[in-house]
């Protein structure tokens, strides 16, 4: 007689896509304590069953660029207001993106640490696998310097960044952020469509800078990404070390040609730049925010054919801020757009997963983690069944079911 372990599912009559084959395959999904156990047409049913009925099951989805903190498109609200409640409200925020399929995020500079991490380890709430890098590190004036230029206050960093200049202080930082728990280091290495200062073309941080903190998250075992757009800031970091670039839409084919030499990944961040546009007078975008806006919104999906191109492997990511949080999915439709399902389907899955340096996520496959997605038809056929939010989907993590049973 054979028991059941605790927590065991099987999913059947299933179209699969395993995060990396381009043809979806037929069958059934096992996921027995948290980790998936068979997957195919023999799979022995065990524990609580969903009959798929056909429909799709893909991996968890993961958003590389996610802030819990960004709570407005004003900085100084991100940086400045009362840390508990922007706890609150990013575990809300954290909450929503599990319920649309994201089972794992990304927050790069998103003001997040271990507590957020520990919280939904801790089943005090819902939230999906937190991967978070601490606060961005800008150098003065740079990206993540919230003064304009006759704000004569001081600002040292909030809960999103820190203003760290020269390499003895950047040493500290990410060794730090490490000992707090960091997955990654995130660096602003180019100005940026909200900050008050900076051009995006300018690069920001001294070669010694950006090599003294790709060193020391390389020895270790990580890594530093860096908010870049130009091709001035993106060969500027991708010199001195960094293995990853979010955003990058003023991206030139040299450029990405660079990249796939050093094997550089690029999370591009196409939802923003659509929403800012759509929204950008509902949320109070500045002036000064909107132009830079529509300088980048154009290049971006350029920039995501260009790196395809040059065989940059190309993560997916949202940065969304303050009410643009709902067009989480939106990003799926943009990214679909520039490549198509199949290449935007890996990005959202198996390609971040590498980023992440998890092989236990983003696939369907013997040993991985049993987070999936059953969506409501075949995106193959009907592409809008990833982001259209009328459609059902149930969103299952560590074999267990979220929502939409």
């Amino acid at each position: 007689m054979t028991t059941t372990p605790p927590g065991t599912l099987t999913i059947r009559n299933a179209l699969i896509f395993d995060g990396e084959a381009r043809n979806l395959i037929e069958g059934s999904i096992t996921v027995r304590e948290g980790r998936i156990t068979k997957v195919g047409r023999d799979v022995e049913e065990a524990g609580k069953i969903v009959d798929a009925d056909g429909r799709t099951v893909i991996p968890g989805l993961i958003d590389a660029h996610f802030h819990a903190y960004a709570l407005s498109l004003t900085a100084a609200k991100n940086e400045t207001g009362p840390l508990s409640y922007s706890a609150l409200a990013g575990a809300r925020r954290l909450e929503a993106a599990l319920n649309r399929g994201f089972t794992s995020v990304r927050d790069v500079a998103g003001g997040g640490d271990i507590g957020l991490a520990n919280a939904i380890d801790e089943g005090l709430y819902a939230g999906p696998r937190y991967f978070f890098t601490g606060p961005a590190l800008s150098q003065t004036g740079g990206h993540g310097d919230i003064r304009a230029a006759d704000d004569g206050g001081c600002f040292h960093g909030g809960h999103m960044c820190e203003v760290v200049d020269g390499a003895d202080e950047l040493l500290r930082a990410v060794r730090n952020r490490f000992r707090t728990g960091a997955t990654a280091i995130k660096l602003m290495t180019s100005g940026g469509v909200i900050s008050p200062v900076d051009p995006i073309r300018v690069p920001q941080y001294s070669s010694a800078e950006i090599r003294t903190v790709t060193e020391e998250a390389s020895r270790r075992g990580s890594y530093a990404t860096a908010h870049a757009y130009s091709p001035e800031a993106i060969r500027h970091s991708v010199l001195n070390g960094v293995r990853c670039i979010e955003h990058g839409n003023l991206l030139d084919a040299e450029t990405a040609r660079l990249m796939a030499d050093n094997e550089v990944y690029l999370v591009p961040t196409l939802a923003t730049y659509d929403a800012m546009a759509r929204r950008g007078e509902e949320i109070g975008l500045t002036e000064i925010g909107a132009a830079k806006n529509r300088e980048v919104l154009d290049a971006g999906r350029n920039a995501v054919v260009l790196a395809r191109d040059a065989g940059v492997r190309i993560g997916f990511g949202t940065d969304l801020m303050g009410e643009l949080e709902d067009e989480q999915l939106a990003g799926l439709r943009l990214q679909c757009e520039a490549l198509g399902v199949y290449d935007a389907l890996r990005s959202a899955t198996s390609t971040n997963a590498a980023l992440l340096r998890r092989d236990d996520l983003g696939r369907i496959a013997e040993g991985a983690l049993g987070d999936l997605v059953i969506l409501d038809g075949n995106p193959v056929d009907e592409p809008p069944v990833l982001w259209d939010e009328s459609r059902t989907r149930m969103v299952i993590k560590a074999g267990q079911v979220i929502t939409g049973q």
